[in-house]
């Protein structure tokens, strides 16, 4: 089950700027997990090989993403570093010490405006689909997303057919705001994306204290 997509993926300067991380919940990403449990760490340089594989399956096999060239390891490892410097959570999901899953956060847009919204993307490698590891996913990032300050955080779901992704926004308090009709053209077919949102800590209840505003 692939989730949310990889566009808009390059965090803004702007944000790398005027957003460290706060008190996120300790990860280790030296933990060895017992056979059948699921855990989740921060991706590391050395993730990127298994990553790289997963994504390509992705973009050769499915709608959930829009690209239609597989980027290469190092495109993915630069890829990490821009979501890193940008103050956005990178995690994966190990399964018995093999690494079956991956999200990050990144900018929603790159105007400063929207410096308090973020994006998810989640990916989880084939064959360990249905099996809760998106879910672990998403609540994670979810939780790292909040203890960094952001507010709202968007789903950007590739196909709308994609009942598997659009079941676990949902089961973790997104909702369905939108839909933009074939908007992505890919194996002959023009596809759609849902958008989905969900507030993020005090969301839009109070006013933006951190970063200040512009």
């Amino acid at each position: 089950m692939a989730l949310g997509n990889d566009e808009g993926m390059q965090s803004s300067n702007t944000l790398s700027s005027l957003r460290s991380p706060r008190s996120a919940r300790s990860l280790d990403p030296a933990a060895a997990p017992a056979a059948g449990t699921v855990s989740i760490h921060p991706c590391m340089e050395s993730d990127i090989g298994a990553i790289q594989s997963i994504y390509a399956h992705y973009v050769a096999t499915n709608l959930a993403t829009f690209e239609l060239e597989p980027p290469t390891a190092q495109q993915m490892l630069e890829r990490r570093a821009g979501i890193l410097g940008g103050g956005y959570p990178y995690l994966v999901a190990r399964l018995g010490g093999e690494l079956v899953g991956y999200a990050y956060g990144s900018a929603y847009r790159s105007r400063p405006a929207y410096r308090h919204t973020v994006e998810d993307s989640i990916y989880v490698a084939p064959g360990h689909r249905q099996a809760g590891i998106g879910s672990a996913l998403l609540r994670e990032l979810i939780a790292q997303c909040e203890q960094r300050g952001f507010r709202q955080m968007v789903g950007v779901v590739g196909n709308s057919a994609n009942t598997g992704s659009l079941r676990v926004h949902e089961a973790l308090g997104f909702t369905r705001v939108g839909t933009l009709a074939s908007v992505g053209y890919k194996f002959g077919q023009w596809v759609d994306t849902v958008l989905m949102q969900r507030a993020l800590g005090e969301g839009a209840s109070t006013p933006a204290a951190w970063p200040a505003q512009a």
